[in-house]
């Protein structure tokens, strides 16, 4: 049986809270195994120095990602080549697996535009701030690959819980149900919409079996599990590009998890969650859950855990370095780019903000 074939309210697990195997391990080599660890330790340590950047006043307003590694490391690396990637403005960690430089993720948050340009071949759109404004885009480009008879290209979709409140998902996966669109839905329920709990989000019991409404199959998996969130992605994926006799092609995924700090740098969580919630939570970590299974079916060791460290140590000081030694943008880079041609109302905006810039220089602007 697929692991998508389930009642949405079961949850697929791999790997327990301890990191033992209580489910079936899917078919990765060894090597890869260890990178999507390296990859999960490589994304929370750029978190951790990100936050610091920006406590710094370094770089502006950042989302932190710690505690997603696993929904965001084990769903990317199941996408092939060809497959597109459409993020929301969290999946840091997933956008470097597909090719996108640390670097750029430092300099979209520093305000570079830059930021915005996505490697050629890389198949990854923009970040996507607006709440659930990226869904409709994944399923218009799912759209158009099956328009041009490629159906051989997944395009997996990444928003949170609170996108599932807005307009645009439903618009999306009824369109997507509705044309049997290559569509893979990625819901990363972190239990908190900054902070709105999930049980405000939606009466239902699961965001997974909202997909019944749109025709697809909806399932549900541990996202703090790499495993777990692999096999589900991969199985998902396979389906939105070669579906069996009856099978339909999208799939809505909920990946239960957690986001151990702030939504953004901007936010304060004490506010609306307790001490005792975060700690139950950071108890079921991805990481320490991975390195155990690692650790004891023999592919991992201190040796390769410090040449590890070492590395991605290395690999984000490059990147941070890499980032501040751009060029700072110029302010007026900002309205360049809305629209390809400026409207009067952006010119007005834009010789407004040049006046008052001459009359107090851009120190007037850093006074607090």
């Amino acid at each position: 049986m697929s692991v998508l074939q389930r009642d949405p309210q079961d949850q697929v697990q791999v790997l327990d809270e301890n990191g033992a195997v209580v489910g079936e391990v899917p078919d990765i080599d060894d090597e890869t195994l260890v990178e999507m660890y390296r990859n999960m330790r490589l994304a929370r340590h750029f978190d951790t120095r990100a936050v610091s950047l920006q406590r710094q006043g370094r770089m502006g307003t950042y989302p932190p990602l710690s505690g997603q590694e696993g929904a965001q490391i084990g769903s990317a690396t199941a996408l092939e080549d060809d497959d597109w990637m459409v993020p929301s403005y969290r999946e840091h960690g997933a956008a470097m697996i597909r090719g996108l430089p640390l670097k750029q993720t430092l300099l979209y948050w520093m305000g570079h535009e830059k930021g915005n340009e996505m490697p050629e071949g890389a198949n990854i759109l923009p970040p996507a701030v607006p709440i659930a404004s990226q869904i409709p885009h994944a399923t218009g480009a799912a759209w158009a690959n099956k328009l041009r008879g490629e159906t051989d290209t997944g395009v997996l979709c990444y928003f949170g819980d609170g996108a599932t409140s807005e307009g645009d998902f439903h618009e999306a996966l009824n369109f997507a149900g509705v044309f049997d669109t290559p569509n893979v839905f990625f819901c990363n329920n972190n239990q908190w919409a900054i902070s709105v709990p999930r049980e405000r989000q939606t009466a239902a019991e699961t965001i997974a079996q909202k997909a019944t409404a749109y025709g697809m199959d909806g399932v549900q998996v541990d996202g703090m599990d790499p495993l777990a969130v692999y096999s589900v992605t991969e199985a998902a994926l396979e389906k939105a590009k070669n579906p069996g006799e009856g099978e339909t092609r999208p799939t809505l995924i909920e990946a239960v998890q957690y986001r151990f700090g702030a939504h953004t740098t901007a936010d304060d969580p004490t506010v609306y969650r307790d001490d005792e919630e975060v700690e139950r939570w950071k108890a079921k970590d991805p990481i320490p859950r991975m390195e155990t299974f690692l650790r004891e079916t023999g592919r991992l060791d201190d040796e390769k855990y410090d040449a590890i460290q070492t590395d991605i140590e290395e690999t984000v000081a490059d990147a941070i370095e890499a980032a501040e030694s751009d060029p700072r943008p110029d302010p007026t880079e900002m309205f360049e780019y809305a629209y390809a041609e400026q409207t009067p109302e952006i010119r007005a905006q834009r010789e407004e903000f040049e006046a008052l810039r001459e009359k107090v220089g851009d120190e007037g602007f850093l006074r607090e």
